[in-house]
């Protein structure tokens, strides 16, 4: 696949996606198209295009059917990957970025356009500062990475148990399946929610857990226009005390002025 995709790239992709479905019958309209079915699937190509497929070992011809040759796998895993990151690089902002993976910090690229939390990174206040704190913003980054690794995301029920697959009986399963990884950060979600309290949690999981939108967050729950970022800003704000608490300076207790000694009485039995 080169860099710009041409037509002819496209036609190939989808003739190999049809192949992949499984052999195929070939229906020929003299030497210039070739229609391909598969069960009650349809699709017709320039007969060239077949020939080429297989010359380039993607696929092999019978004499009234095709099929899938071993090396187009790779070359759709290939050709999706481009795609996919030809259509990031157009629709998205892609920037490096460190995150804290396992414990450990790592420079990834970061489509900054997918978060609604990115997205108020760029906004400013009354006096030309950040509306999210670099705190805050580390704080909800810190909520969303332990949110995945807990994995409570896409599937989450009401009581923050995992589904359960079907098992026979011995097998274990609930929390019992889970990683300890996962595990520890359950519960680092749960105490995270806990510090925030339970007004404030709800745009905070919504907004960078669930990645919902502001006006997504303000409709579902019947909030003032423009008031989810303030409760999100409080949110984080929580939170990222609630992850790096401030040190409390100890406390010193003064007897007296400099040189005081206060009297000791003798007892005497």
């Amino acid at each position: 696949m080169t860099e710009k995709t041409t037509s002819s790239d496209r036609q190939m992709l989808k003739m190999l996606r049809f192949l992949a479905k499984g052999e195929v019958r070939l229906e020929r309209f003299g030497s210039e198209a070739v229609a391909l079915h598969h069960g009650t699937a349809r699709h017709e190509i320039p007969s060239g295009l077949l020939s080429e497929a297989v010359s380039r070992g993607l696929a092999t011809m019978a004499q009234d059917s095709a099929s899938l040759a071993p090396a187009a796998r790779a070359y759709l895993r290939r050709a999706l990957a481009e795609r996919d990151e030809a259509f990031i690089e157009q629709h998205g902002d892609i920037t490096r970025a460190t995150r804290d993976i396992d414990g450990r910090p790592e420079t990834l690229r970061v489509n900054e356009a997918e978060s609604p939390l990115a997205s108020l990174a760029r906004l400013k206040d009354r006096n030309g500062e950040p509306f999210l704190p670099k705190a805050a913003l580390a704080a909800g980054e810190h909520l969303h990475a332990d949110f995945t690794r807990a994995q409570l995301q896409p599937r989450v029920t009401a009581s923050w148990q995992p589904r359960l697959s079907g098992r026979s009986k011995g097998e274990r399963g609930g929390m019992a399946d889970l990683a300890d990884s996962a595990v520890a950060a359950r519960t680092a979600v749960n105490r995270a929610i806990e510090a925030m309290g339970p007004e404030l949690s709800g745009a905070a999981l919504d907004i960078c857990c669930f990645m919902k939108g502001l006006e997504t967050v303000e409709r579902e729950r019947q909030w003032p226009v423009r008031s989810a970022k303030l409760m999100l800003r409080t949110a984080l704000l929580a939170l990222a005390r609630h992850y790096n608490p401030p040190r409390r300076a100890a406390r010193i207790q003064h007897w007296g002025e400099e040189g005081y000694r206060p009297e000791m009485e003798t007892i005497c039995r």
